[in-house]
């Protein structure tokens, strides 16, 4: 659709702060470029909903004036803020957990022994959020081998978002968050710091070694110079157009171990032509070569 006469048309009719076509295209354009993440028309109330608390907090009054500030010098801090607000943040304790029984069952006894004897493991949680995911990765490590945290067994965690990070780092979450994880882990792993309906628990030290939280975009240069065992990406992609989704699974298969394990999201499928990885699970890919 272009953005002629319909650019001068409010997207949101009846919003508070004015919101044109224009306007929309603009924030949709650097949320692509930026996070890779895929913006149609039929975003638009979305989009106003989400950054309207943004124009508020700064108290601007118009959509123009936000998409003027966030493609300035001055507006960095409120880009950052802007991408984040469009990012969406869903997770939970052991979501999807027929991924965390394959890795139980399949891929994390012989990696540990290996361990045992001085070799490493290194599990990457890619768009980790607020830590859900790469923390119940480490709890079905313990499970397994509760003296890991003092072996060379790290998980990284990383998101785009660096107040989910931070969250994750803080390691404390509500009683109705961690309800989903088995009473006698919850007991060992978490301490209560507050008690009541509103109570909090707070991840153990052993939990927290495991775990390195690290602010990475995934279109962006990846840091990390060794490869990995297993990575978790999980419910990323399906914001991703067909050639950015192409491209990160190439980079994924680029930084696997020979025979390491890809677990995606439940609706997101490889999809690239001529793919390295051979699909073996529910939603779990192993790169082609290494071990079987």
């Amino acid at each position: 659709m272009g953005t002629g006469a319909h650019s001068r048309e409010l997207a949101v009719s009846d919003g508070e702060f004015p919101f044109t076509w224009s306007d929309f295209h603009q924030i949709a354009q650097l949320v692509h470029s930026e996070a890779g993440i895929v913006l149609t028309e039929t975003k638009a109330n979305l989009v106003y909903s989400r950054l309207a608390k943004r124009l508020r907090t700064i108290g601007l009054r118009s959509f123009r004036d936000y998409c003027a500030l966030i493609v300035g010098v001055e507006g960095a801090d409120e880009h950052q803020a802007m991408i984040a607000a469009m990012t969406t943040n869903v997770t939970r304790f052991f979501r999807e957990s027929h991924h965390f029984d394959y890795l139980k069952k399949r891929v994390l006894p012989s990696l540990l022994e290996a361990a045992r004897k001085g070799g490493k493991v290194r599990i990457w949680s890619a768009g980790t959020s607020s830590g859900e995911e790469a923390y119940s990765i480490a709890l079905t490590i313990l499970d397994i081998m509760p003296e890991a945290a003092g072996l060379n067994v790290r998980i990284l965690a990383t998101d785009i978002d660096p107040e989910m990070l931070r969250r994750g780092k803080a390691g404390l979450y509500q009683i109705h968050q961690v309800a989903e994880i088995p009473a006698e882990q919850r007991k060992r792993w978490f301490h209560p710091v507050m008690q009541g309906e509103d109570g909090e628990f707070e991840v153990a030290p052993a939990l927290r070694t495991l775990v390195r939280f690290k602010e990475l975009n995934l279109l962006y240069e990846w840091p990390m110079s060794g490869r990995f065992d297993v990575i978790f990406c999980r419910n990323v992609m399906i914001y991703f157009d067909d050639d950015t989704q192409n491209e990160v699974w190439s980079r994924f298969s680029g930084v696997l171990q020979p025979g390491g394990i890809l677990c995606i999201g439940h609706s997101e499928r490889i999809s690239m032509a001529n793919h390295p990885f051979e699909l073996v699970g529910q939603t779990v890919y192993r790169l082609r070569g290494g071990r079987s």
